[in-house]
């Protein structure tokens, strides 16, 4: 499942935000979710429908994220039919260079839109935190995902 062609769109999606971050333009920002989206910050923040996005981040772009960039890193991209799909990323805001290690981890659930858009329905994001990831790894080394074995 899952085209080229969606796999770019989707891309494209991820793309557009991280373009509207860097202008702090939170209109551009929220136009990337559906109406209804929801959006969990990595410190537990819930806001649901794209105008409680796009005014949040409106705040967050005057203040506390202010002259920050996002980067993005796509991990994964699974649908789940023909028209849903998650992504699971890693991301980080910064000022100057981009970071080499992204602190955060994301998921985006994405749909594609009866106008045939990809948009985001759902976000969550959730701060890493590596020093209690290799010391339960060093403990428990069943707890070592797969993909890092």
């Amino acid at each position: 499942m899952g085209t080229t062609e969606d796999r770019a769109a989707i891309g494209q999606v991820i793309d557009a935000l991280v373009d509207a971050w860097g202008r702090h333009d939170a209109d551009a920002y929220g136009a990337q979710f559906t109406d209804d989206a929801t959006y969990v910050t990595y410190v537990g923040t819930y806001y649901r429908g794209r105008a409680d996005i796009v005014e949040s981040h409106r705040v967050l772009f005057d203040k506390f994220v202010k002259g920050t960039r996002l980067a993005d890193r796509v991990l994964d991209v699974r649908f789940l039919g023909a028209d849903a799909a998650v992504v699971t990323g890693r991301g980080d805001t910064f000022k100057g260079d981009p970071p080499v290690k992204l602190s955060k981890v994301q998921t985006y659930a994405m749909v594609r839109e009866a106008d045939g858009r990809w948009r985001i329905a759902a976000f969550h994001n959730t701060k890493r935190r590596p020093l209690m990831e290799r010391i339960s790894f060093r403990t428990a080394p069943g707890l070592v995902p797969a993909a890092d074995r």
